[in-house]
């Protein structure tokens, strides 16, 4: 039997004496396929198109290799390509359900989420009994904010195929969004059950980390079966690129790259911005690599300007982000991302860069694909994970840990805060106390919430101040409040405005309830900064531990607490303290420029000596290899 290859190299040759030879230009484009060469392929068939315009086997195999080569694309990250094959397939085969699905998926990676929805639904009437196509129709609802939608196509998703193990967590965390709690538990164990026993379910790792009663152990499995999932071919890719690092670059000082989506208005914007303005350029070369929208704020512009280089890779597949971030001999890389709605993880996989971080986008780990780690590091405090037998951090976490001297995160003195604006204004009523959390709602547990109703009926004359995350979790939190004998007029929603302003009305509030087993993280900051003392309930993995870190920092141990039962005391007793409340305040106010946790220059200082000391270990490694 004669080698394709060959074949092929016959058939060409021949089309160059005989160009209109249309069996050759046949066995080209099927050899091509044969091959998984789609590309040609296609030219192949389009040629043939051109003379031919209603030949059906023309099309089926111009599609064929349209399809092949769009799934390839998408893969690699070339989501531009792939939406182009799939946009051509549909001309010739637009009753196709398959290619309306795919189309979908690359517009949603295009962030085109209203376009991908409509093809989601196109692709609905002519497969309605696709429980795929349900599900990702979901999942572009939920990033339009239409969350009850969302919701709905999830369990329509679940009703075609009870065992989409993706939609079931899909389900859970929006209604973990919505505070619709009912059946939660139920779901959450059935999905605690998947990441032990079915390594090939689609768990996300985000939405599983902030579910009740998941373990850091379980967290690092569900984190290594999604790196497997999803990024092996990614690694085993970034394998054959040669993304070689010799020691011997052309630069002399250890360049750092952060890679992100949220170079804009964006809370990690509110951590770093100051951070990378004070990176010491006489030992650090710092560039950006950003791959979320540019919304043309005055955030986006100030980091624009804080950065040595910063590159706009939002168009580029994966690998050949890699090849830029390769390209400027980047030797330590920092995913701000991690594994969020908006993660491009996959470049990192690529490892175009020596060194590999993990840092304040995902609060975990972030796993290992075939016993390696995805991520050299993970930044972390000593709080945070603790060294012990309870933290266990060689066994829960993928990463070797580097902890920071102080906490883990960051914070930015130069945030703007706006004018302070009345009670009234923020729909406070006189002379009540104001206990608040302004987390987002998913964050809010039906255990954590019945703890602030006991609080609230313990203390006639207070109210709850919330954030006004969506309409259905305002409606189900108030319908809550009314089962536990609360009045709804208690619960005061806060609308979202500018942060500006946002943080100047933390001034009327008193005390500001953490949540658990997610905490207030940059939240919690926000509050320190602008002398709200938070009080939070430390738990045993890392998003749990994040405002007691913060909080220690600040100077206030005593509002840390390690149980719900001293959480819900605690907050009893500071309401019925008063002057322990001012004594927090002022502590905060009076030492938020010069204290460990604000103290951005410090807080450089000790992160830039911990990239010299892993430059200097891999530089070692490379030593000792050679």
């Amino acid at each position: 039997m004669q080698n394709p290859e060959n074949e092929l190299k016959q058939n060409q040759q021949h089309l160059l004496k005989n160009p209109k030879d249309i069996n050759a230009q046949i066995n080209c484009g099927n050899l091509c396929v044969e091959l998984k060469r789609y590309e040609e392929a296609a030219g192949y068939f389009r040629r043939l198109l051109r003379i031919f315009k209603n030949n059906q086997d023309l099309k089926n195999a111009l599609c064929y290799a349209l399809q092949a080569l769009g799934n390839e694309a998408h893969m690699l990250g070339r989501y531009m390509m792939a939406e182009a094959c799939f946009e051509e397939a549909l001309q010739h085969q637009p009753n196709h359900a398959g290619y309306r699905y795919n189309l979908g998926n690359a517009q949603r990676e295009l962030g085109k989420a209203k376009e991908a929805a409509l093809q989601y639904q196109k692709a609905i009437q002519l497969n309605p009994d696709d429980a795929d196509f349900h599900n990702n129709l979901g999942n572009v609802q939920r990033e339009l904010g239409q969350l009850d939608l969302a919701i709905a196509s999830y369990e329509h998703a679940l009703k075609l195929n009870p065992q989409l193990y993706h939609a079931k967590v899909h389900l859970a965390h929006q209604k973990q969004h919505v505070c619709d709690w009912p059946g939660l538990d139920h779901a959450i164990a059935e999905i605690r059950h998947w990441v032990s026993a079915r390594p090939d379910a689609q768990i996300s790792p985000f939405a599983f980390l902030a579910m009740p009663a998941t373990t850091a152990e379980e967290q690092k499995v569900c984190a290594d079966n999604w790196v497997n999932n999803r990024y092996a071919k990614l690694v085993a890719l970034g394998k054959t690129q040669h993304f070689t690092h010799a020691k011997n670059a052309t630069h002399k000082i250890i360049r750092i790259g952060y890679l992100s989506a949220d170079f804009r208005l964006h809370p990690l914007a509110f951590l770093i911005s100051e951070l990378i303005e004070l990176h010491d350029r006489a030992q650090f070369e710092i560039f950006a690599f950003s791959f979320g929208v540019n919304d043309k704020s005055t955030a986006r512009a100030r980091l624009e300007k804080a950065f040595d280089k910063f590159y706009d890779i939002r168009a580029l597949s994966e690998i050949d982000a890699a090849k830029t971030i390769h390209q400027n001999e980047i030797d330590i890389l920092i995913d701000l991302t991690g594994f969020t709605q908006t993660s491009r993880s996959g470049i990192a996989a690529l490892r175009p860069a020596p060194i590999n971080i993990n840092w304040l986008g995902f609060p975990g780990t972030m796993g290992c694909t075939n016993g390696a780690p995805l991520f050299d590091y993970l930044l972390t405090d000593n709080f945070i994970t603790p060294d012990d037998a309870t933290a266990n951090p060689a066994k829960n976490y993928a990463e070797k840990l580097a902890p920071l001297p102080y906490s883990y995160q960051p914070n930015d003195r130069k945030r703007p805060v706006g004018k302070t604006p009345s009670r009234q204004a923020c729909n406070l009523p006189e002379g009540k106390f104001v206990f608040c959390c302004f987390n987002q709602s998913f964050k809010i547990t039906a255990e954590i919430f019945a703890v602030w109703m006991r609080l609230l009926k313990a203390i006639p004359d207070s109210v709850l101040w919330l954030l006004e995350c969506n309409p259905w979790a305002t409606e189900n939190l108030k319908r809550e409040a009314e089962i536990s004998g609360v009045a709804v007029s208690r619960l005061i929603f806060a609308p979202r405005i500018g942060i500006a302003d946002h943080l100047a009305r933390h001034a009327h509030a008193d005390i500001f309830l953490d949540t658990l087993p997610y905490n207030a993280h940059t939240t919690c900051s926000d509050a320190l900064w602008m002398g709200l003392p938070v009080l939070t309930c430390a738990g045993n993995t890392f998003a749990s531990r994040v405002a007691g870190s913060l909080i220690k920092t600040a100077g206030l141990t005593e509002w840390v607490t390690f149980s719900l039962k001293d959480y819900e005391q605690k907050a009893l007793d500071f309401a019925k303290n008063p002057e322990a409340i001012l004594c927090a305040k002022q502590k905060l106010l009076a030492e938020k420029m010069h204290s460990e946790l604000f103290d951005t220059a410090k807080f450089v200082q000790g992160l830039e000596s911990i990239f010299q000391g892993m430059w200097q270990h891999y530089l070692g490694q490379n030593d000792n290899e050679n």
